[in-house]
């Protein structure tokens, strides 16, 4: 579908909506082909205006597969999910919303054509309100107090209220985006939409250039209304000339030029010792003996930037000195190398109870009280595991595989002896590619690394770290090509591990089952702090 198309529709739907002709507006969305997020949104917003919850839940649904960071999107399901009863589900999406908040107390959707401003505190407020219908109001009052503790405007005295009811044992009232409030397009898009002739009549024009014999358009010269300096030989690049001093012109057709300045030399010197001279797009007069020679080609190009060694050279970056062969006497530190913890999902808040070291969290505690109750009702499933190997397969297996039993079902289907085989699987909201911990250990299965019934795992074969110890992992800033046999080829946004450190400029390190050393100005350690949940 055409993108003007899409915004005309959008415009229509926008316009019924306003009209409260909720059965035109979703009649509307429904002829948009590739519907975007915003616009599923507004048809989750109508599916509710007309009582039609379940419909509802499947827009929003179809929204937050298109923009996974919408936070409001989380927020408005949430609030469904409670008017169904669907109360984990809810819960889950309280901390995808408080995720996706981004540490903020406030996000504002009027950028984004919502008139509409998401509050922490909000979120908070609708999380006491699962727990409410829980029976949990000892969590509910704790979730209140914290989100009291918020700051920000827009909360008024909702919360003191709120308080109250649940001290009164009152199931609190999800709170939602309003019905009439939608997203738009932007203004100026849909007034484009309207026919104008931006080319106008055509018009017989004349070159303004000096010495231009026209064969043709020049679309790549970039020009403005002036005089410029003919097209000339590389051996009348002397014609160049540079200005010694600052000149400040005293006379008709004298030129007003700040010293250091490049200017052309038009034409030759007269009797008063001036010379025509073209600069900035004017033609005019200077004094000859403030003029000199000026180096064109060593002013314009770049060569005096490039390394001898072949190294291509970062932005702002010094090249690294290649280091001597020699076996170096002093081990490299040691780094203990840590793996940042992956953001809340359904099956981590509902299933998997945070460690005891952490401070009380509500996300948390509701995670460690429901995980009885909900491995008991759960069904079993299977996980789809998609695995990057020379080539991509795909298999299904039960949600309770280990992971020594998935590295048995993928080497048979690669047709490799498992003992070769390495997985590595990458964090939410992550680049780099970590081990597969616990594969030897009993009790990992793959729902650790599974979400919403997926796993994308990537394998390689003929490990050569036998006995190589991972200091820590770094990501590709650059494209870095060999320039030896030592050292270790790779391509921007790739994964490293870090084997050793050679000197202060050149690590040794391994990717794609190669190891060799590289400069490290062309990579950089990824140290992302997630924040899973505000604290009570």
């Amino acid at each position: 579908m055409l993108y003007t198309e899409l915004l005309r529709l959008w415009d229509e739907t926008v316009q019924a909506a306003d009209a409260k002709d909720w059965e035109g507006a979703l009649s509307k969305m429904e002829q948009i082909s590739e519907p975007n997020s915003h616009i599923l949104f507004n048809a989750a917003s109508a599916h509710l205006v007309l009582g039609q919850l379940d419909l509802a839940v499947k827009a929003l649904d179809l929204a937050l597969a298109k923009d996974e960071r919408l936070a409001v999107g989380f927020f408005q399901r949430a609030g469904v999910m409670m008017q169904i009863d669907r109360l984990e589900e809810a819960l889950s999406d309280c901390i995808w919303a408080q995720k996706h908040m981004r540490g903020n107390m406030v996000i504002d959707y009027r950028q984004l054509g919502l008139r509409f401003k998401l509050y922490s505190w909000q979120v908070l407020y609708n999380a006491a309100a699962v727990y409410c219908r829980m029976g949990q109001w000892e969590r509910a009052r704790e979730v209140l107090l914290s989100a009291s503790q918020e700051r920000g405007a827009g909360r008024g005295g909702n919360l003191e209220v709120a308080l109250d009811s649940v001290l009164r044992g009152e199931v609190l009232a999800p709170l939602m985006v309003p019905e009439d409030v939608m997203f738009r397009p932007r203004k100026q898009d849909v007034e484009q939409l309207k026919q104008r002739d931006f080319l106008g009549k055509a018009k017989v024009i004349s070159s303004m250039i000096p010495n231009d014999d026209f064969g043709g358009f020049e679309p790549l010269r970039m020009q403005k209304p002036g005089f410029y300096e003919p097209k000339v030989d590389g051996a009348q690049d002397s014609r160049y000339m540079r200005m010694r001093t600052p000149y400040m012109g005293r006379g008709p057709g004298q030129l007003t030029v700040p010293g250091g300045a490049m200017v052309f030399l038009f034409g030759e010197e007269d009797r008063d010792g001036m010379a025509t001279v073209i600069y900035d797009g004017q033609r005019g007069l200077l004094p000859m003996s403030l003029l000199e020679p000026a180096d064109v080609k060593m002013a314009k190009g770049k060569k005096e930037n490039r390394v001898p060694s072949g190294i291509p050279l970062p932005p702002a970056l010094k090249p690294p000195t290649r280091p001597q062969l020699q076996p170096s006497s002093v081990a490299p530190p040691r780094v203990r190398f840590t793996s940042d913890t992956p953001p809340p999902s359904y099956t981590t808040a509902t299933h998997a109870p945070l460690p005891a070291s952490e401070p009380p969290q509500y996300t948390a505690n509701a995670a460690s009280n429901q995980h009885d109750d909900e491995a008991q009702g759960a069904e079993a499933s299977s996980v789809v595991v998609k695995v990057h190997y020379i080539y991509t397969v795909a298999l299904s297996v039960p949600l309770d595989t280990t992971y020594s039993e998935l590295k048995e079902h993928i080497a048979e289907k690669l047709g490799q002896p498992a003992s070769q085989l390495r997985l590595r699987h990458k964090q939410h909201g992550s680049r780099v590619l970590i081990p597969l911990g616990g594969e030897e250990e009993p009790g990992h299965t793959v729902q650790e690394v599974a979400e919403a019934g997926r796993a994308t795992l990537w394998c390689q074969t003929e490990d050569p770290l036998a006995n190589r110890t991972i200091l820590y992992q770094m990501v590709a800033l650059y494209d870095y090509a060999a320039q030896g046999p030592e050292d270790l080829e790779f391509s921007e946004g790739d994964t490293i591990d870090i084997l050793g450190e050679v000197n202060e400029e050149w690590l040794e390190g391994h990717t794609a089952g190669n190891i060799g050393i590289f400069p490290s100005c062309f990579v950089y350690r990824e140290n992302v702090d997630i924040i899973e949940s505000s604290e009570v």
